[in-house]
């Protein structure tokens, strides 16, 4: 991998998944985000997930932007895999299609590549709720909708979150692309994820010496619709972490599988119950609430660990041949 030099600056490709009408008016407006950016792309493009429907009418709509069919397996990992095929920049950012980028996302993306280990880049997520935020939720679990949360700090970190996050194209060239066994594929109704989880972890594990880096200035906004404000999404959507997870260890080993996972549980869930209890014990009646999701969400999450048969001992870390 090499840095940027004047001679071979970085350009930064984008890509954009989408699947259903559902999200039509999401994914004019992402797309539009995008070509505001300070920091031009070198180019938009628009995987449509196996829809040839909504693939011709996108690309009637989206004349300035490149509109391809997913050439790969259904789900989110193959429209991925076939917007890094068809891209041409050195630097591949991915934006959900229900998600808007600030003016500045891509500036910052671009400014965080300092050195040339730095394998990926990933940015902030902020929820746009559809009416706001419950009393009830919190902000601890904001990952259930696909958010940064509390908790996350700035620098290296493990991996970075799908929705939200930019890759050199020689990252894919050494680890391969996402995980077609993990994610929204899965034959069980749930709203699987991680694919990510395990595309970064197994980079490290071929590459020990890059790394992944958050940079909080590059945000976006993620829309929640109604229906995921609901206490049943937010267990049915913890249950499936665990799920996911699970599928992870499998894939990588538990030991790097659940390495932010610990640290994530030990620190940011107790404080977070902490606090929801010292808020409660103030007049905050919102605060006994928000502690007693945290504890619901863990055991939701456990509870999907153990369902989805995770292995409990350590597997050897995969090493370049």
């Amino acid at each position: 991998m090499t840095a940027a030099t004047p001679g071979r600056p970085l350009t930064l490709s984008v890509v954009i998944c989408a699947y259903t009408f559902d999200r039509w008016n999401d994914v004019l407006a992402a797309v539009n985000s995008v070509s505001n950016q300070t920091v031009p792309a070198a180019e938009i493009v628009v995987v449509v997930d196996h829809n040839p429907e909504l693939h011709e009418k996108l690309g009637a709509a989206l004349p300035h932007v490149t509109v391809v069919e997913n050439r790969k397996q259904r789900g989110l990992s193959g429209g991925k895999d076939t917007g890094v095929e068809v891209t041409s920049g050195n630097v591949i950012a991915f934006l959900d299609d229900d998600a808007v980028a600030h003016p500045d996302w891509l500036r910052h993306f671009r400014d965080a590549y300092t050195d040339e280990n730095i394998a990926g880049v990933g940015g902030t997520t902020l929820p746009l709720w559809e009416s706001a935020r419950p009393r009830w939720f919190p902000e601890e679990f904001d990952w259930v909708l696909g958010c940064t949360f509390t908790g996350r700090e700035p620098g290296p970190v493990r991996n970075l979150l799908g929705g939200n996050a930019s890759f050199r194209r020689d990252v894919f060239t050494v680890a391969g692309g996402f995980p077609s066994h993990i994610g929204r594929t899965s034959a069980q109704r749930r709203p699987l994820g991680c694919e990510e989880t395990e595309f970064c972890v197994r980079v490290a594990q071929h590459r020990p010496e890059w790394r992944f880096v958050f940079e909080p200035r590059s945000v976006i906004w993620h829309r929640v619709p109604a229906a995921r404000e609901t206490f049943s999404y937010f267990r049915s959507r913890c249950f499936a972490e665990g799920l996911s997870k699970a599928a992870v260890t499998r894939s990588v080993g538990v030991s790097d599988g659940l390495s932010v996972e610990r640290k994530y549980t030990t620190r940011t869930l107790t404080r977070g119950i902490a606090r929801g209890v010292g808020q409660a014990l103030r007049g905050d009646r919102g605060g006994i609430e928000r502690s007693g999701a945290i504890s619901i969400g863990l055991f939701s999450a456990a509870a999907g660990y153990a369902h989805g048969g995770a292995p409990l001992r350590r597997r050897p870390r995969m090493v370049e041949a």
